[in-house]
């Protein structure tokens, strides 16, 4: 939908089912899909903890703390892993599937290579600074969000910072930070514009994030920079729950596992 913005729901569901049937929607999952899902989750949280923790250190509350390990851990996450991971895909889910002259089109490997050898690393990383925008903004507003949901929960529930909150509280209030978290869709229409193969002779040809703005404005107006922000707020809300909620649970099973403190868990 961010990239096709004059499609609806129903309208995104046909295009995608059209290329592929029920495959179609998992264009990219294999290797780039996997291999972020294998790398970004471990450095999202390693760099958020200890982001956190230092933060606390020097007397941050749990939302100025949980914004700043969410922004480095995001920060980390784009430039470490995702940049060319989340353009594969998006170049998966976009590019023409039918080659000139009935020619077998070129799998996800071989186009890798053919934009590696053209346009080089550059190329393959396309769109990378504003997938980092995104994730800093992304994990900011998730971890931040989902820390002030949670001491509203302890006001309510009348739990002090000793008693920790339970599986479906931490579950609620990372639903409510994600679910609130999609505030930067924009951003997220200006990337897969910037990474994507869609033909369009009214595209610039060198894709900046402040041009490609102008440029998604200029054609679809307010609107088109929040198109897709619908199914993005389910992603965000799911995303937020395994990476908050389930993170605290797992810090919590590792410190028990080894009898370490770990650094940072609400």
């Amino acid at each position: 939908m961010a990239a096709h913005r004059s499609d609806g729901m129903a309208g995104a569901i046909t295009r995608v089912w059209g290329r592929g049937g029920i495959f179609g929607f998992y264009q990219g999952l294999i290797p780039w899909a996997w291999i972020e899902a294998s790398t970004k989750g471990a450095v999202l949280l390693f760099v958020a903890s200890e982001a956190e923790y230092y933060t606390k250190t020097f007397g941050a509350s749990n939302f100025v703390a949980g914004i700043s390990g969410g922004m480095l851990g995001g920060l980390a996450q784009a430039y470490a892993t995702m940049g060319f991971c989340t353009c594969m895909k998006t170049v998966e889910i976009t590019k023409h599937k039918a080659a000139a002259g009935g020619a077998k089109p070129l799998g996800t490997i071989k186009t890798f290579m053919a934009i590696y050898r053209a346009e080089g690393i550059r190329g393959i990383n396309k769109g990378v600074n504003a997938v980092a925008v995104r994730q800093v903004t992304n994990w900011g507003s998730r971890f931040g969000l989902s820390r002030v949901a949670e001491n509203g929960i302890r006001k309510i529930t009348g739990k002090d910072d000793s008693v920790p909150l339970s599986v479906g509280e931490k579950i609620l209030a990372s639903g409510i930070g994600g679910g609130l978290s999609p505030w930067n869709q924009p951003i997220e229409v200006i990337r897969v514009e910037m990474q994507s193969k869609k033909e369009d002779p009214n595209r610039p040809k060198k894709m900046t994030v402040v041009n490609t703005a102008r440029y998604v404005y200029s054609q679809n107006g307010i609107k088109g920079l929040y198109r897709g922000v619908t199914p993005r707020i389910g992603l965000s809300v799911w995303q937020t729950i395994c990476m908050v909620a389930l993170g605290d649970i797992a810090k919590g099973w590792v410190e028990k596992a080894t009898g370490d403190k770990v650094t940072v868990k609400h």
